[in-house]
């Protein structure tokens, strides 16, 4: 099927019809983009998410997102595919951990932030050693919130308003 594109424009590809809802069609060209170039951590990466999310394969798909972590550990998406992955097959602690790391290797990626604030991941009160709900905490908490969201890309912010 995507024979003819380059490893790259299949990942490219398969990411586009996984938007537009066809995860089978997206699923082959994660594969083939695999295949092509079965060295390229990224790409394995991407292809073990497919692999454990669409197929549902979940031990097959965690290897391979385990496996490009070993071969490429500076990529944000490879962090970010084994998190999916592993909270997927229900592991959520251990997902927010590599997401987490992910955000250490590349902490303005816009994928990571958006998963992270998709969550809902709570930070620290702000004086641990008051209540959260404290009326301080309440307001040193917003105000840092409006901190950090500065440092959003404003794109980023756009796209996870839209979902």
């Amino acid at each position: 099927m995507s024979g003819i594109l380059s490893p790259n424009e299949s990942l490219r590809r398969g990411q586009e019809l996984l938007r537009a809802g066809l995860e089978m069609a997206a699923l082959e060209h994660f594969a083939s983009a695999h295949r092509a170039k079965s060295d390229d951590a990224r790409l394995r990466s991407h292809y073990g998410w497919a692999v454990a999310t669409i197929e549902h394969r979940f031990e097959r798909g965690l290897a391979l997102c385990r496996e490009a972590l070993r071969a490429d550990g500076t990529s944000a998406d490879i962090y970010l595919n084994l998190s999916r992955v592993l909270m997927a097959g229900g592991r959520k602690a251990e997902g927010l951990r590599y997401l987490k790391r992910g955000l250490m290797v590349d902490p303005r990626d816009a994928t990571l932030l958006l998963e992270w604030r998709r969550l809902g991941v709570r930070r620290r009160p702000v004086l641990p050693f008051l209540p959260r709900r404290h009326l301080v905490n309440r307001i040193l908490g917003r105000a840092r919130g409006m901190v950090v969201r500065d440092f959003i890309p404003r794109g980023a912010e756009l796209a996870s308003e839209a979902s």
